[in-house]
């Protein structure tokens, strides 16, 4: 019998992790799999580490280290001849490990995930920017690189290229599977069923912090992947944004009305087609409306995490207890 080893990062997690455990072994139960439960704590203040026990967990405690250390961490001590790396926030459906144990049988993938959805107690934001990853059909797709709230792989592609990279604050998951991708693994990202994502933003500020933290490793992927136009492009998105919104600003404190205008419509059409890619599947002119105005958002947080990071800053991982 296969022996799968789920590592579970977690920070204050007490809310969800047994909903995210519980679901875990019965999905393993289901696959007819062996599974080893490892939660990497990163120094939680909440009771999460004895719930995680009390679940049935091993709890490792590595206060203070990055995300991609801690599932270092969690590989470096797991026994599975499978790894599975999840989001201590995440509840996978029933048939998650029999969807993996499926493809990895037909040979389809040797990295598998599936699409992560916002329950619909989520703020409409919220939903919003969790659906923009949504595939928008019901497909398959082979894919250059997968997130990681549900990743399962062979331990042996893990091995290959070293783990995740720890010097990364954010981003770890991006770098992750594109060394995945030139080692040549086949990631595959399944339409449905999709996993779902309790530890949503709950408020405008939550959202921000959580947006300008992720985009605060630009600076270091440049370091270490060098400077390829797939990791300038965005970076380069914000700051063209950015110096347009202020551009309009000082245009309007001028009284130059038209110049203002036209500044203001060009930091739009960077969002703008971000939005158009990520929402013509499906086919929803509000959802659209929606991602156009959060990509806005993101792009100049996007550009205040890459000044910080250019001054050696580090942003600030925001408190999910």
């Amino acid at each position: 019998m296969k022996r799968i080893s789920v590592i579970v990062p977690m920070f204050n997690e007490a809310r969800h992790i047994l909903r995210t455990l519980d679901r875990v072994s019965s999905a393993a139960a289901v696959a007819g799999l062996e599974c080893e439960l490892i939660v990497v704590d990163n120094g939680s203040r909440d009771n999460g580490p004895q719930l995680a026990m009390d679940q049935g967990a091993r709890v490792l405690h590595y206060p203070g280290l990055s995300i991609g250390a801690l599932r270092n961490r969690g590989a470096a001590s797991a026994t599975g001849d499978w790894l599975a790396f999840l989001d201590a926030d995440i509840e996978v459906p029933l048939n998650w490990l029999l969807l993996w144990k499926s493809a990895e049988a037909s040979q389809r993938a040797d990295v598998f995930a599936l699409d992560c959805d916002a329950p619909r107690s989520a703020p409409w934001f919220a939903r919003a920017w969790q659906r923009r990853s949504l595939s928008g059909n019901q497909q398959e797709r082979l894919l250059q690189w997968l997130p990681t709230p549900n990743l399962c792989m062979a331990r042996v592609w893990f091995n290959r290229i070293g783990g995740f990279d720890e010097a990364l604050r954010t981003g770890e998951d991006k770098d992750f599977g594109l060394r995945l991708n030139r080692a040549g693994a086949r990631q595959l990202s399944l339409a449905t069923p999709v996993v779902q994502h309790w530890g949503f933003e709950g408020s405008w500020r939550e959202w921000s912090g959580k947006e300008f933290w992720r985009q605060s490793s630009h600076v270091q992927l440049l370091r270490s992947g060098g400077l390829s136009p797939r990791l300038l492009r965005f970076p380069l998105l914000c700051l063209a944004t950015a110096l347009l919104s202020l551009l309009a600003l000082l245009c309007l404190l001028g009284g130059q009305w038209t110049a203002a205008l036209l500044a203001l419509l060009g930091s739009a059409l960077a969002p703008l087609g971000l939005a158009l890619r990520q929402s013509y599947r499906h086919r929803d002119p509000l959802f659209f409306l929606q991602l156009w105005l959060l990509h806005w958002l993101r792009l100049h947080l996007g550009a205040g995490a890459l000044l910080q990071g250019l001054f050696n800053r580090t942003a600030v991982r925001p408190d999910r207890g």
